[in-house]
């Protein structure tokens, strides 16, 4: 039998400003704590502070920013603020989405990190009761020859993929991105999307006095202990000691605790309900007993903690909660359900039990041992936390990157062939193939599709969702207002070239230390930049995560502000991808000739530019990127374009190429400066060169004269014949210089080389 006296005496011993500096709390905050606690906090109480005070939770260094949002349009059910954004998809269904980030812990422990940052954002989307239908992730890794990067690269990779297979939902997108910037501090954003009816949403708040706190799902043991924490705190080259804070997942009882929660949310038991993330049984008491009451105004909670379902002996209240084990929810039922709850979580064999229960004190309340243990009033918690005005510098402005400066190559196959073969751009089918993309059946088009969002449809319809995520950190890094919007702006593109209205957006903001004035520089200005796009494009942000403290021995990481958007297909009919071209199809481009090499995969792996050299990234013209969009959809929407595409990383060189590997196809391109109106010394921007709102599409030839009549109608938007779809066995041939008869000429098995070779190569290099 443990000594619980002694026990008891170690939890409720009066903590000192020492003390709260250990576990995050600063010299400002120990003092908004005292005063608002009255007292000193004992060691309960000060872990339970630290966890709901830090950055993870409270946002207190980025609330005030994100205020400057859109976060509502037409189709916007719910918001931030809740466990995951919702959106009006029509005919009463509802999808429900979130982005969440998993970088420290993935960092320290790659395969379950990553696989419980996927873990946790399906319980964001299915504890509202949702059915999750599609997993998306965007990754950042170092650089290649770093020696950490390619066992990150397979752990992370191994555990998105056996925590999503497993658990039956299918990872249908993202993206990997590789630099040196992120070297000591990797990126593992996770992002998920479920559908629900309308009238079948379930919420966090609501939850009233007099009803009981019932536990389900795995039992708690002391993995994740300190996990928000840690992920609120700058990285060390020694926090590999870190890894007892690194959570360890189960997706064969997330998926039973998915159909368990989803029978229960059939009945009228539930009033309330939360999942256990960051900070564990404290955060989801906390939050549900912050946003309680009939209007809002907040509740108490009161819980034995003798009664949470525990798998380690002698676990402490300090420990029950601040353990971040996963698969675990804490619902509010109505107390005539007890019984019935029960019996269905019975049936899936996990835990469940009752371990308090809602009051109208305001506070929270533990106990152990049948002793109090902690006492404290839940709104300094909660939206009475720290909200910092953190000093910020304007970041540097840079000087523009004029084409003229460089010569055009000579070797513009080798060019074009360097490009497709980058890190950043070579083919991730060694990632997504370890994904299952098609399970559930609904996955029409995915990352093995080629186009620029994936397409899952909604069960039994002729709708469908698309979904991508989106950030060219490099952009930000030059100019995070400008890049910002590009974030934006590329999500909104992406959608539109599969034909989907775009809808709304979720985030997750990577940055490095807000305490930093030029760190928060960055913050403040990519969130401006991408505010104004959301507003511009009518694509609010509805959910989110910030990740700030991304550094590693005061290094941080590029500033990542990475987008997942959500768009609509109201006919599957009316969609494209990258794989419908054939021979004998014209090839056209929305948008002007590329004139901007500033930033550019080209000025980066072509150039050998670094840091200020790069210049400054391409503008994004909103009003363009809107109208370009809107043709772009209602072209598809005619059923014109056979394949679709967006003009982004490496320029229309690389998307032409992309297009062709994806369907199969040759093409001839016309990119001569006489016939297209750009001076020779431009070539390469014209070829390379990272202009925005702009697309290419081909179209069958015999519906050239609808085609025009279509283009008639829109005389603002700009369009260019660029030549036609050849089979494959001729390659890509550029045409970029009539007078003179030049051309370069690529076949696709050297194209398709290139791209896929690299990654599946390095990955099976042994060092």
């Amino acid at each position: 039998m443990p000594d619980t006296s002694t026990i008891l005496a170690h939890l409720t011993a009066t903590q000192e400003e020492a003390q709260g500096l250990e576990h995050g709390i600063k010299a400002d905050e120990w003092e908004r704590l005292v005063t608002r606690l009255e007292r000193k906090p004992n060691l309960v109480e000060l872990g339970i502070y630290s966890v709901m005070w830090s950055e993870h939770c409270s946002y207190k260094s980025s609330r005030r920013h994100l205020s400057k949002f859109p976060t509502k349009n037409a189709r916007v059910i719910q918001g931030p603020g809740e466990n995951a954004g919702v959106i009006d998809i029509g005919d009463g269904q509802a999808a429900i989405f979130k982005m969440e980030s998993h970088n420290h812990p993935s960092y320290i422990e790659p395969y379950q990190g990553a696989a419980t940052g996927v873990g946790g954002i399906l319980r964001d989307v299915f504890t509202m009761g949702a059915r999750p239908i599609a997993l998306v992730n965007a990754l950042r890794f170092g650089d290649p020859s770093h020696p950490k990067t390619r066992s990150l690269v397979a752990g992370v990779v191994a555990g998105i993929g056996g925590y999503g297979n497993c658990v039956g939902v299918p990872t249908v997108a993202g993206e990997t991105q590789f630099d040196a910037g992120y070297n000591g501090n990797i990126l593992v954003n996770a992002m998920a999307i479920g559908l629900a009816d309308q009238d079948k949403i379930f919420y966090a708040r609501g939850a009233t006095p007099g009803n009981p706190i019932f536990y389900v799902g795995s039992k708690t043991g002391r993995d994740g202990i300190h996990g928000a924490t840690m992920a609120s705190a700058e990285f060390s080259e020694s926090d590999e000691e870190k890894r007892p804070t690194v959570q360890v997942g189960d997706p064969f009882t997330e998926k039973l605790l998915i159909e368990a929660c989803l029978e229960l949310m059939a009945t009228d038991a539930i009033q309330a309900i939360q999942d256990m993330g960051a900070a564990g049984l404290t955060s989801s008491s906390v939050e549900m007993a912050a946003s309680g009451g009939a209007n809002g105004e907040g509740i108490g909670v009161i819980m034995d903690l003798d009664k949470v379902p525990q798998r380690e002996e002698g676990m402490t209240a300090y420990e029950i909660m601040l353990s971040e084990s996963q698969e675990r929810m804490l619902i509010v039922l109505y107390p005539d359900k007890i019984d019935m709850a029960k019996a269905i979580f019975d049936k899936y064999d996990l835990s469940a039990e009752v371990i308090g229960e809602t009051t109208d004190t305001g506070h929270l309340v533990l106990t152990q041992f049948g002793e109090i243990v902690c006492d404290i009033p839940v709104a300094p918690l909660a939206e009475d936390a720290p909200n910092y005005d953190r000093p910020w510098n304007e970041p540097p402005k840079r000087t523009p990157l004029d084409p003229a400066a460089f010569d055009v190559p000579a070797d513009l196959v080798g060019t074009l062939l360097k490009l497709m073969s980058t890190p950043d751009m070579a083919s991730k089918r060694w990632v997504w193939e370890q994904y299952d993309r098609h399970v559930m059946g609904d996955t029409i088009a995915s990352s093995q599709s080629g186009g620029d969002a994936a397409i899952v449809r909604i069960h039994k319809t002729n709708k469908a969702l698309a979904i991508c995520s989106d950030c060219n950190p490099h952009y930000v890094s030059a100019d995070p207002y400008e890049g910002g919007k590009q974030a934006v702006a590329e999500a909104y593109r992406n959608l539109s070239a599969v034909g989907a209205t775009p809808i709304a957006i979720t985030d997750n903001l990577n940055f490095g230390n807000p305490e930093k004035p030029n760190t928060m520089g960055y913050i403040v200005k990519a969130i401006e930049g991408m505010a104004e796009a959301c507003r511009e494009l009518d694509f609010p942000v509805v959910s989110g995560n910030v990740s700030l403290y991304n550094e590693t021995d005061g290094t941080a990481i590029p500033p990542t502000p990475v987008v997942g958007g959500v768009g609509l297909l109201e006919d599957i009919s009316k969609s494209a991808t990258l794989k419908g071209a054939k021979p004998g199809d014209l090839l056209v481009m929305v948008g002007g000739i590329g004139t901007h090499l500033g930033v550019t995969q080209y000025a980066r792996s072509v150039l050998g530019l670094k840091g200020e050299a790069l210049g400054t990234p391409p503008p994004v013209d909103l009003a363009v990127e809107k109208r370009n969009a809107s043709f772009i959809r209602d072209l598809i929407g005619a059923r014109l374009a056979t394949a679709v595409h967006d003009i982004s990383d490496g320029g229309l060189a690389c998307s032409v190429a992309e297009v062709a590997l994806a369907s199969n196809c040759g093409a001839v391109v016309n990119v001569s400066p006489e016939l297209q109106g750009f001076p020779a010394s431009h070539l390469h921007a014209a070829l390379f060169g990272e202009d925005q709102a702009r697309y290419i599409f081909t179209v069958s030839g015999d519906a050239e004269n609808a085609l025009t009549q279509f283009a008639e109608a829109r005389p603002d938007v700009p369009m260019l014949m660029l030549g036609s779809i050849t089979d494959a066995s001729e390659g890509l041939t550029f045409a970029v210089d009539v007078r003179k008869d030049q051309t370069f000429s690529v076949g696709l098995d050297a194209l398709r080389s290139a791209n896929e070779d690299w990654l599946p190569g390095y990955m099976n290099t042994v060092d």
